[in-house]
């Protein structure tokens, strides 16, 4: 980086344009998707309007699956079993969109069955378990990814921008929470320690894999936090640092609702995202004196939307040839989930 300081306190200076591919042009993939839950429906709902298509639907239950494909993809395959999904000639791609417990078993199945693999967030509850993933994928040859579908979204694009041209400076800080009340009344799959519930692994992951890409990567990390009654993290305060000594401050909670932004904080000058900042939010570049130089509008409508980026880049590399994408390495998935192992650890009583 430049010892210059560039001219980020020059109200002109503007945040660059998003590289973002366009969803409606980008390479046709068939898709089938492994579960009939929520996720599952925003991804099916994204797609529309994109190269994209969902034609097949898999569930332990034929009558859940086909109800799924008659409110959602009408015109797709139902299939009562995940077997018979993976197994569909017609499919080139699998979305693994089961609770966070079952996605070593899935994302395995459909990996053996010659099939792409988008795997939710996160890829696996454990790291080792991601490590098999990742392992069988690179084996069989087929394109795997985590769908962390924020790393595709455009303002993070832009702020990746601005992050390797050094318009911040010298990064010295990341601040990030994600807290949403779905707990003790929420789903079972967040109670359940045999569902690998907890906020965490499906909250905490956010602000987690944010600070890993905003540092460049994870060093070490200590927190602390509190369990529930069935023995799942309820909150967790935690702290990473990257190879620069760069620090995160991180925050999830499953309990309270909390701001759920974010900031990159550099000696130039720093990016603020605004609340739900792992969706296609507003983001700002503050100037070291605290004037807004630039601003991206983010669009409210979008929101879920969002995840037929990270469809598209599976598209894309597929076609291409390639087998992971180096927007959401499968390196530093494992690595996210060592982590996040490492702080969860911390909060449990050692076993006898």
């Amino acid at each position: 980086m430049s010892s210059q300081r560039p001219h980020a306190d020059v109200p002109g200076m503007k945040l660059p344009t998003p590289r973002t591919p366009d969803p409606a042009s980008a390479p046709a993939l068939r898709w089938g998707l492994l579960g009939a839950g929520w996720i599952a429906s925003q991804l099916a709902i994204s797609l529309r309007g994109t190269a994209q298509t969902v034609v097949a639907v898999g569930s332990r239950d034929l009558q859940r699956a086909q109800g799924f494909v008659d409110e959602h993809v009408p015109g797709a395959r139902a299939h009562g079993s995940y077997a018979d999904l993976v197994a569909d000639p017609d499919v080139d791609a699998i979305h693994v969109a089961s609770p966070h417990s079952e996605h070593l078993e899935h994302a395995l199945l459909a990996i053996r069955a010659g099939k792409h693999v988008l795997v939710e967030k996160p890829l696996a509850p454990t790291a080792d378990e991601a490590a098999q993933i990742v392992a069988a994928a690179r084996e069989a040859g087929v394109f795997c990814m985590e769908a962390m579908w924020t790393r595709f979204l455009p303002h993070v694009d832009v702020l990746r921008q601005v992050l390797d041209a050094g318009l911040l400076g010298e990064v010295s800080t990341v601040l990030a929470d994600h807290s949403i009340p779905l707990w003790p009344d929420g789903p079972e799959r967040l109670a359940s320690p045999d569902l690998a519930g907890g906020a965490m692994l499906d909250l905490g992951i956010y602000p987690l894999s944010f600070a890993s890409l905003c540092l460049g990567g994870v060093t070490s990390a200590a927190g602390v936090g509190s369990l529930t009654d069935r023995g799942v993290d309820r909150r967790v305060a935690f702290v990473v640092q990257g190879p620069s000594g760069a620090v995160a401050s991180c925050a999830t909670d499953m309990s309270v609702s909390s701001p759920t932004t974010a900031s990159v904080n550099g000696t130039w000058a720093r990016l603020e995202l605004e609340t739900q900042f792992y969706t296609p939010t507003t983001m700002r570049l503050v100037g070291a004196d605290g004037v807004v130089l630039d601003t991206m509008e983010g669009d409210p409508v979008e929101k879920h939307r969002g995840l037929r980026h990270e469809a598209t880049e599976v598209a894309l590399r597929v076609a291409a040839g390639e087998t992971e994408s180096p927007i959401m390495p499968l390196d530093e998935s494992v690595r996210i989930l060592q982590v996040a192992g490492e702080l969860l650890g911390s909060l449990r009583p050692a076993l006898p």
